[in-house]
Order: structure tokens, then sequence, then C-alpha cells
């Protein structure tokens, strides 16, 4: 549809004068309704990501003579270096070498974690590109999905190597860092920039958010309510025996609840999900490359995010040991923040702007995906390799994260927002950050995870 006849059916819908026999402005209408539909309907996470983008010149890819090359210099172009983290990038091949060679663990680790920053933000991007030609619904079913592949991989690798301290930590501090860290700076730097405008947002997300968050504590805090009361009477061994079963129980519950919530979100409430863009953007979001170029980079780059998964789930121990931090801290501060640095810059970007919904669909969506969907899922694929994962993540990590969701939704209740919201739930991140950096227990005096007698005591791992 040209400018034209875009502007022609625009003024006939303002002025109610669509005949009912012209239907070819009518196909052309609604063509346009649903590319619109398309484009508004991107999720925060998407929109959070795509500031960290740069348009690609294609005038050298212009001048490359065979077409076949051509095509693949401009996916290059547009997969490798249409990221302002490109510069992150070689990280990746640096960790193989590094691996290769047998450097030191730490570097690995490093490396490792530096080279997943760009890659979280691309398959942001390729799922997007997808989403382009499937449709929004599809491309909301690869968010659900997709939206934490990095976190999901990593527990995917430490839960087969039975690190199941290291799952435990990384997916609670992601809960925290959405929830506390990206929530509140982007609260506070969205507060101090309009300072002079009134901060609203659409409540109808956080509530829903907030009631399924307070569903995945209560299912946390069961097993360790249940623990602490069966203990005195059937011995240690019986209660972690029940403990893990209603674990398993309250997982199969928790994402029936998360396919519950993926319909309510994509079907039959999906206007409260859309992240809506003030007309500041005169072109069209539109699939720079093609469906199955996207599909092939989205495969590849899900098997380098495996690759460094691995080495950072078998060098953490070394690169707590050799920076005297405990493995505690760096799989709930560290991980959780350089993985999503680029959704993390998007979101503040956002709230600078008074976009506080686009910033609220990120930290409230991820830290839902998280808890409801990767947690359950991790404990049942724990159950089907025979390991002894369940939701008792011990009394600090499950205090902090029942403070951390109370605070978050009474934070959220009155719609409105302003910059001493945001300082204090960034302080409460900083006392929770401080907590685990002080807990250093040695990993060689806590022997009872290793033989699988006491599953329940995988978060005293530090």
């Amino acid at each position: 549809m040209d400018s034209q006849e875009r502007s022609n059916w625009n003024c006939n819908l303002e002025n109610g004068d669509v005949h009912e026999d012209d239907t070819r402005n009518d196909d052309k209408g609604s063509s346009f309704k649903d590319i619109a539909s398309s484009i508004n309907g991107r999720s925060a996470h998407n929109l959070s990501s795509s500031v960290l983008r740069k348009k690609s010149d294609l005038m050298l890819v212009s001048k490359v003579r065979f077409q076949v090359l051509r095509s693949l210099v401009a996916n290059l172009q547009e997969v490798i270096l249409g990221t302002k983290l490109a510069i992150l990038f070689p990280a990746i091949p640096l960790a193989i070498i590094t691996d290769f060679y047998g450097f030191g663990r730490p570097w690995i680790f490093a490396l490792s974690l530096l080279g997943l920053t760009p890659l979280a933000e691309r398959v942001s991007f390729l799922t997007e590109q997808i989403a382009y030609v499937t449709g929004p619904t599809v491309g909301g079913l690869l968010n659900a999905t997709c939206g934490n592949a990095t976190e999901l991989i990593i527990a995917m690798f430490a839960l087969h190597q039975n690190k199941i301290h290291v799952v435990k930590y990384s997916l609670l501090g992601s809960v925290l860092s959405n929830l506390l860290l990206v929530l509140g700076s982007s609260l506070l730097c969205g507060g101090l920039a309009n300072l002079k405008k009134e901060q609203r947002y659409d409540r109808k997300q956080a509530d829903v958010n907030s009631q399924l968050l307070l569903l995945g504590l209560l299912c946390h805090m069961l097993p360790l309510m249940f623990r602490y009361a069966a203990a005195g009477g059937k011995g240690a061994a019986g209660a972690s025996d029940y403990t893990l079963q209603l674990s398993r129980a309250s997982s199969i519950v928790m994402l029936i609840a998360y396919i519950a919530y993926i319909v309510f979100q994509l079907k039959t409430h999906r206007q409260f999900f859309e992240a809506q863009e003030e007309d500041e953007e005169d072109e069209e979001e539109k699939a720079v490359i093609g469906f199955w170029s996207a599909f092939c980079w989205l495969v590849g780059m899900t098997l380098v995010i495996a690759l460094l998964s691995e080495y950072v789930v078998g060098t953490i121990e070394a690169a707590s040991s050799s920076w005297g931090i405990s493995v505690s801290f760096i799989s709930v501060i560290l991980l959780p923040i350089v993985g999503n640095a680029a959704e993390h810059a998007g979101s503040i970007i956002f709230a600078l702007k008074n976009k506080l919904d686009i910033s609220l669909g990120v930290a409230l969506g991820s830290a839902t995906q998280i808890s409801m969907f990767v947690v359950p899922l991790c404990v049942l694929v724990s159950w089907a390799m025979g390991n002894m994962m369940d939701l008792d993540f011990s009394l600090i990590e499950t205090g902090s994260l029942a403070f951390t969701i109370l605070i978050t939704t009474f934070t959220l209740q009155d719609g409105t927002s302003h910059y001493m919201k945001g300082a204090i739930l960034f302080l409460c991140y900083i006392v929770i950050g401080a907590c685990f950096f002080v807990q250093k227990i040695p990993l060689s005096e806590t022997v009872v995870e290793k033989v699988g007698l006491a599953p329940s005591l995988g978060g005293l791992v530090a």
C-alpha cells in the first residue's frame, strides 16, 4: 500500500466513509491492520533489546557481484554487526581458544560470560525476525519459550553436571535481578529524568504478573516449610523425600499456570501485554533477513550459547576460588547482570523516555517466565535425569525471594511511579547482593549434596 492510498484509507476511517462494495480497499485496510497489529504487538522484551540495535549500511553489500555471496554478506552484516554489542563478539572465539590451549579456567569463565551478552540480544532479534513471517502469535510463543534462553541453557548444563546449587542460584538471581535491579534502576532513572511529569503505567499487566509471582512464591515456600515441619517427626531423609515429591507436584501446577498465562497473554487478553510505542518513528518495522536465514542463525547461535554455557558451568568453581568470591554471589549477581545486559539497558532507556509499560513488561515478564516456566521445567528435567532438584531454595534464598516479590507488588499497586520507588528497589538489591557476597561456605564442607542425601541443602552451597 503506497502512502497516497494509506492516507485515503485513514481519511475514510476518520470520516466513517467506507463503502461496503469497495472490497479492494477493505482487503488493503485489513492487511494494513494486520501489519499494524503485528508491529504494535511486539513484546516488551523485543522492544527493550531493539534500542541497542543499529541500522546496517548496505553500500558495501551492493558492490558484491554474486547473489549468493551478497546475501551471505548482508546476513552477516545484519546479524553480527547490527548490534551495538558487536564489540563483545571476539570474546567467543577467545573463550574457545583459551579452553583449547588450557589457559586459566577463570579466563574461560570471564570470556564465556562476556560472549553470552551479545548472543542473548541476538536471539531476541532473530525471534523477532521470525515473528514477522509467522505472525505475532507464533512470535509470542517463541518469545515465551526463548526469552530467557541463556538462563535455561545454563541451567540444563548445570543439571547435566549435577550442580543443582548453580541452577538454583542462577535462576533465583535472574528473578531478583529483574524485579529489583532492572525495575528499580528503570524507575529510578525514569523518575529523575521526568521530575516534572507524572509517570503512569497500566496496572493490568502488573497485576497479572504479580499474581503469578505470588503463586510461584507459594510453591517455593511450601517445600521449605514442609521440610522444617516434617524433619522433627520423620527424620531428615524422610522429610527430603516428601519435599521432593511436593516440589515435583508443585512444578506441574506451575507449568499449567504458565500455559494458562500464555493463552491469556496471546489470545484472550492480548491487549494487556502489547507494548504500544508512541508514533515517533515514521518508518514501519519490517524483516531485514529471510525466515530460513533467521532460523538457521537462531539454531547456530543457540549451539554457541550451549557451548559457552558449558564453559561457564564447568569453570564457575575455579573462578570463585581464584577471585575469592563465593559461587552464590557469582551465580546470583554476576550471571544475571552480564547475561541480560542488553535487555536491562533497553528497559532503562525506555523508562528515561517515560514509557514505563515497556520497562515493566521487560522486568515482570522475564521474572514471571523464570519463576513459572524455567524453574519448574528444571525440576521436571532433573527428575527425568535421575537427579534430585526440588523447589526448596533454603531459608536465606527463599526469604530473599519472598521479600522481593512482596515489595515489588506493593510498589506497583497505585499505577504511578517516582524515583523514590526505584531507589528503594535498587537499595534492596544492594543489600541482598551484600548478603550473598559474605556467604562463603567452602564447597568441600557440603559433601552431603554430592551423595544426594539432602537435595534441599543445595541452596547452602557457596
